[in-house]
């Protein structure tokens, strides 16, 4: 197979953010596939610009993936006008560029940002191939419930291409199944789904984090590890109001790894909050972070206590399990219900510092308790969310859709 993939938001191995798209690719080029990624030059979770140039990793078999990067406005982070401007003009230029790719079996779609949907569909109609439409989180009603999106007009707009692309997609995948529901009741014709996850073959828990910890002045704390996205969505002035309240403990240590809009503001709070058991760290590539799982104790995830986000199987709670470390989750929801299932962390009530407080203390005194918990998570997902079986799973639903 051929398979077109659009994404404005597409990272490589070696690049900082999200690459369960990378991950995915490179096991479907494994088998024999081509995958063609138009994806921006701007870097999603950054905001920095990457090279433009064309990229190409060849496979045993004669598969390979080709990540093809096109024009888009370059201040994703100014403001909500800029971001959508930035959209819109990935929209534009990755429907160009793909009308340029040749002999394709199948136009893959992802949404978030949802226009490049209508890029996909667009090419899957003109090229009669079949259109795969990815829903990685329900963007608007996520936007609308966080705040980012205010104007009626636009979100009447917005919601009517979100059903519009349900309907008139051969198939919707989800990454998570507390998704089902909400794609279904706007008129889906099918939905599948191929779960977020993790390679465990990147992670070693066992491997020695003297490295990490000595290259940023560690010692022997108790290192607590956010990593990801530094967003409006990731609630981190609660992670920032739980190390004010845990100040006096000078063996406990926060490390919020990443970038986003929101990290300069948090920067700043963390200096009027005077806090010395913070420490902001630039982001890393994928095949970088298994070096600094090495070195923590422990890792959090966090999200705003709305609705929605109870729906969400974020993609760093299976690396923290890969990684073999105890999760201090404070998402309520399907995830909960993951690491609870796996005994592979504590759940911490969203929107509570005090319940994050609680949860540190509760593993930094009994380290076997911590030892245990991340041992579960590294079983739980070897069993139930590796990224083979995924991929493997994905193969055959889109085999299923060229026939």
């Amino acid at each position: 197979m051929h398979i077109l993939l659009i994404h404005q938001a597409f990272a490589a191995l070696d690049e900082p953010g999200g690459t369960r798209h990378h991950e995915l690719s490179r096991y479907l080029a494994a088998q024999g596939n081509r995958v063609t990624i138009i994806a921006s030059p701007v870097s999603y979770l950054t905001g920095d610009s990457k090279i433009h140039e064309t990229r190409t990793d060849l496979f045993d078999g004669g598969g390979r993936v080709t990540v093809l990067r096109v024009y888009t406005y370059t201040a994703l982070h100014r403001s909500f006008i800029h971001r959508m401007f930035s959209f819109l003009s990935f929209m534009v230029s990755s429907f160009i560029k793909g009308l340029e790719v040749k002999h394709i079996d199948l136009v893959w779609g992802t949404s978030p940002p949802i226009f490049q949907g209508l890029s996909a569909w667009l090419l899957a109609r003109m090229k009669r191939v079949p259109f795969l439409f990815e829903v990685r989180d329900l963007w608007p009603s996520f936007a609308v419930q966080v705040g980012v999106l205010r104007q009626p007009l636009l979100i009447r707009l917005s919601e009517w291409l979100e059903t519009f692309l349900y309907r008139h997609a051969d198939t919707v995948m989800v990454n998570s199944p507390g998704f089902i529901p909400h794609i279904e009741s706007r008129g889906a014709n099918k939905v599948v789904l191929v779960p977020n996850g993790t390679d465990p073959r990147m992670f070693d828990p066992s491997a020695d984090g003297a490295e990490f910890r000595n290259k940023h002045n560690l010692g022997d704390k108790f290192v607590v590890l956010y990593a990801g996205a530094h967003g409006m969505s990731n609630d981190l002035g609660i992670l920032l109001a739980s190390a004010k309240a845990l100040d006096h403990r000078k063996d406990i240590i926060f490390l919020l790894l990443g970038d986003g809009k929101e990290k300069p503001s948090l920067i700043d709070q963390a200096k009027k909050l005077n806090l010395s058991n913070v420490l902001f760290l630039p982001p890393l590539e994928k095949n970088r972070m298994s070096h600094a799982f090495a070195g923590v104790d422990a890792c959090t995830a966090i999200l705003k206590p709305i609705p929605l986000y109870a729906t969400v199987y974020p993609n760093k709670v299976f690396d923290y399990m890969a990684a073999g470390k105890p999760v201090i989750l404070a998402i309520d929801g399907v995830i909960r219900q993951v690491v609870e299932e796996a005994q592979a962390g504590i759940f911490a009530l969203p929107g509570y510092p005090a319940a994050l407080v609680e949860a540190v203390l509760t593993l930094a005194g009994d380290p076997q308790k911590a030892h245990r918990m991340g041992q579960n998570g590294r079983r739980y997902v070897e069993a139930h969310f590796d990224r083979a079986k995924i991929a493997a799973d994905l193969i055959s639903i889109m085999e299923q859709m060229t026939r």
